[in-house]
């Protein structure tokens, strides 16, 4: 990896790393701006401002200062901080361009900690108002049917640390320094109706340096840290992390009452949450309960290491939920910010994510809140707050649970409603189906006194230095003189470049780049060829569409036989929006007979030099190949592939090695196959294949940007059909046969308990005149190594013995529990290795019903991955081993 390509992924990485919520505000006339801080003079940090009655609200800035731009006229200004008291102040707004200076100080709020009778149990009082939270949950979380809201996000991301070589042996670049790397800035459009369905239209974009981006803030990928689900991912690991207010949360949580303070007519209580074990699944610090209707109020939670996240060291989320304008008793999100600070390949820095809601038009599920199946005891409105206070216990409190019947239906019931009929103005039709986010054109062509109109959240200095250099020098680190300076720096060779990583020569200005692939992929050994040098080169130029194109040539010299096979491998991205790509090939080239095979040539060459294992079966193709890739459809992919080749076999010419294992012999280069048991020989012959592969995945979700469309995924899985044709008779081709095949493959993720992972594949080869050679069969991708590049393919499987030309079904599952079990061990724990299980399946006519089971554990070192396998055949044993590889 090359500092060039370095610069590009890690600062995608940590933009993908740090980008999780959204928020927004309208511009207007008048200008309130001041600073908050604490009784000390302490800045606070992202403090909610919100006008009373209203849906406007704005956010303090890193420094604690805050700005608001309203309409002349008499207002009632709410400032809020989690943990500390609100403030309601009153101030008058003059008309034109004015600015009034209104400078707040919070103080800690009083969470006074009031005697209580408990009856009948010795539990901290937290209990019994968690346990009110608990079965209220899965009303709040449907409480809203649709709503829509202005969201403003701003996302910074900076290196405190910067080493000098990535694992030390790639250096970084000249231009990635400690500072401020990425900051943006977007206001966007965001709709959302039951029971999942988010659009957002982004408006406006900037970021930080490059006048032509586009933010990568999505206000709707915050969702998915909604405390009223049961389980939340964080985005920084695997592993789901459980709500404080989960069905199940007790099993998992400890809770202390630290005590209530009284805000207007509500009663708030403060609950300290903390782990019940050190590395469970969950999150440490305070919720805050609204008494009464039992939501959430706000939260300050936090997640560390011991939480086995990846790359991030700590993460800290705060959210600040108001009621929804109207008469209905809803609340919803005003503010949500998330701090990180992270470590990851010698690099150091923080970051953070504000977001801003406002302007909400909210559809209620229900017209009023359902009623506790038992009333609670009633309480007299008079009773000082200093008085002793009667709190039931969790066994009364799970008797006065909510009456949520027909709940779903009422959800089901407003949600369509809302996506037919447009009543509160959401425009929740206005986005294509599957489309949860369009980029408007123009978004990045915004000037500055645009945002210094529109921004909600004032900058801090640093932030307003970084605009003002980046900004002022784009024009000159586009250049050509400056890009060139850069990429000499990068495009300086290396022993590790050349050796593992490949080297890149790059001319940054004109977007294009040479890469040259490492020694382990140029040179190899194999009986067939002897040594092997394959040279290849690519060429890739770049346009700022995303449209590319690339040329690979390739010139692959075996020194034993004394065959040189020169070829060129080509592509063009046509169109960034239909992701339709053209490809070629032409030449000759030195194919394995199984081309999804697992044998690379590295592990091919370790096992026939040092193990007297030529594992690897050869042929010669001469010819070409023409393939079309699209997507005419949303989650409709089609490919087509025609090709017309002259194919040779070849035998073996050397049987040299590095260490002889005595009673070993090289075998022939002709696969053994238990349909073909007296011979794969074919001598030479002429193929002209065709191929349509057409793959559906329904309900897939994708972002549209100016640049191109970006697929999200679905929560259904990915069908595929492929039609493979031989033809015979035209241009003096041999073969005749057709392949069917359907396929299905999906994720899964179950929550605490892992993700699973399957593919299913069947298929059939009809007809009874089938014409084809060894290499038209259907694979299966076996191995025979300890090395495996591939956890989802057989791992104890013969590589050709079952190759089929007659009807076949395979399925592969894995199962990653993502450190439930491991987790629980002590010992083990501390290592934060995950375990994992697969299944292995395949029948033909002549393997009969042949299966393997595994177990292991990867993220070993963090990026290996071992298992232990054993296999069966018509319920035999058949045999066991252990495959090791990449498992992240």
């Amino acid at each position: 990896m090359t500092p060039s390509v370095n610069k590009y992924l890690m600062q995608r990485y940590f933009l993908i790393l740090l980008l999780l919520l959204a928020a927004a505000a309208p511009a207007t006339a008048g200008i309130i701006r001041g600073r908050i801080t604490d009784n000390k003079g302490e800045g606070l940090a992202f403090a909610n401002v919100a006008v009373r009655t209203t849906t406007t609200s704005t956010a303090s800035n890193e420094q604690g200062n805050y700005q608001l731009r309203l309409p002349a006229g008499r207002y009632e200004l709410v400032f809020q901080y989690v943990g500390f008291k609100p403030l309601l102040q009153t101030v008058q707004v003059a008309g034109g361009d004015t600015a009034t200076v209104l400078n707040i100080t919070l103080a800690p709020e009083s969470y006074q900690l009031r005697e209580v009778v408990v009856r009948s149990t010795d539990k901290d009082p937290a209990y019994t108002i968690v346990q009110q939270a608990m079965q209220w949950r899965r009303y709040h979380q449907r409480e809203v049917a649709a709503f829509k809201a202005r969201t403003y996000i701003k996302t910074l991301a900076r290196f405190t640390d910067v080493p000098g070589k990535i694992l030390g042996l790639v250096k970084v670049g000249p231009d990635i320094k400690p500072g401020i790397f990425y900051l943006s800035e977007t206001v966007s459009e965001m709709s959302f109706r039951q029971p999942n369905v988010v659009q957002e239209r982004m408006i406006s974009s900037r970021v930080s340096g490059d006048t032509k981006g586009i933010s990568f803030n999505r206000a709707s990928a915050g969702r998915g840290l909604n405390f009223y689900q049961n389980v939340l991912k964080s985005g920084f690991s695997e592993r789901g992390f459980v709500s404080p207010i989960a069905a199940n949360a007790p099993l998992f949580y400890r809770y202390e009452l630290e005590g209530s303070t009284r805000q207007g007519a509500l009663l708030i209580h403060k609950i300290k949450v903390m782990p019940r074990r050190r590395t469970d699944p969950v999150f440490a610090g305070h919720i805050y309960i609204v008494d009464g209707t039992w939501r959430l109020h706000s939260v300050s939670l936090d997640l560390s290491k011991d939480a086995q996240l990846d790359y991030v060291d700590n993460l800290h989320i705060e959210q600040i939920f108001a009621p929804a304008p109207g008469p209905s008793d809803v609340w919803v999100m005003q503010s949500q910010k998330v701090t990180v600070g992270f470590t990851a390949f010698g690099f150091k820095g923080n970051g953070y994510i504000t977001a801003i809601l406002s302007n909400y038009k909210v559809t209620p599920t229900y017209p009023n809140r359902p009623a506790p199946t038992t009333p609670a005891p009633t309480t007299n409105p008079d009773t000082p707050d200093d008085a002793p206070v009667t709190r039931e216990t969790v066994a009364q409190v799970k008797k006065q649970k909510p009456k949520l019947a027909g709940l779903s239906r009422a959800v089901r019931r407003e949600g369509r409603q809302a996506a037919t009929r447009d009543t509160a103005g959401l425009g929740l039709s206005k986005l294509k189906r599957g489309e949860v986010m369009l980029v408007e054109k123009g978004v990045n062509e915004r000037d500055t006194s645009y945002w210094a109109s529109i921004r909600p959240v004032p900058l801090t200095e640093e932030e307003q230095k970084d605009y003002q250099v980046k900004d002022s020098t784009e024009v000159i680190r586009n250049s050509r003189p400056y890009q060139d300076s850069l990429d000499r720096k990068r495009n300086e060779l290396s022993f590790g470049k050349f050796l593992l990583t490949g080297y890149v020569y790059s001319n940054s200005f004109r977007k294009r780049q040479w890469y040259v692939a490492p020694v382990f992929n140029i040179v190899n050994y194999n009986t067939v060829e002897g040594l092997v040098v394959n040279p290849q080169a690519t060429y890739t130029q770049r346009t700022d569409d995303r449209r590319t194109w690339s040329v690979t040539p390739s010139v692959r010299y075996g020194f034993s036989n004394e065959l040189l096979s020169p070829s060129v491998a080509a592509s063009w991205q046509l169109d960034a929006v239909k992701l339709s790509r053209l490809s070629l090939l032409v030449g000759r080239t030195i194919e394995n007979f199984d081309p999804s095979s697992q044998l690379t040539p590295f592990i091919n060459t370790y096992y026939t030099l040092l193990e007297n294992r030529n594992y690897a079966k050869l042929y010669r193709r001469d010819g070409l190949q023409l393939g079309y890739q699209w997507e005419p459809l949303n989650g409709l992919t089609l490919q087509t592939t025609a090709s017309y080749f002259r194919r040779y076999e070849l035998q073996n010419t050397t049987f040299k090695l590095l260490r002889d294992e005595k009673g070993r012999a090289f075998t022939s280069n002709q696969p053994v196959s238990a349909e073909r048991p007296d011979s794969t020989a074919f001598g030479r012959n002429e193929a002209l294949t065709t191929e349509v592969v057409a793959s559906f995945r329904p309900g897939q979700r994708y972002i549209t940007r100016p640049d191109g469309k970006f697929n999200l995924g679905s929560k259904y899985p990915t069908f595929s059909l492929t039609w493979r044709q031989g033809v015979g008779g035209v241009l003096g081709s041999d073969v005749r046969y057709t392949l069917l095949e359907a396929s299905v493959r999906h994720s899964i993720s179950l929550g605490l308990l892992g993700t699973s992972n399957y593919r299913v594949a069947a298929g059939v080869f009809p007809g009874s005149s089938t014409r084809l050679s060894f290499m038209d069969f259907r694979h299966f991708s076996g191995n025979r190594t300890y090395l495996t590049e591939d956890f989802s393919k057989f791992q104890l499987l013969d590589y050709y013995r079952f190759s089929t030309a007659d009807k076949f079904l395979e399925a592969h599952y894995n199962h990653h529990f993502n450190g439930f079990l491991l987790n629980k061990i002590p010992l083990l724990r501390r290592l934060h290795w995950q375990e994992v299980a697969s299944l292995n399946y395949l029948t033909t006519p002549t393997a009969n019903h042949y299966l393997e089971l595994g177990v292991g554990v990867e993220h070993v070192f963090k990026i290996l991955r071992a298992d232990f396998y054993t296999s069966l055949q018509s319920g035999q044993r058949v045999g066991t081993g252990v495959r090791v590889g990449f498992g992240f």
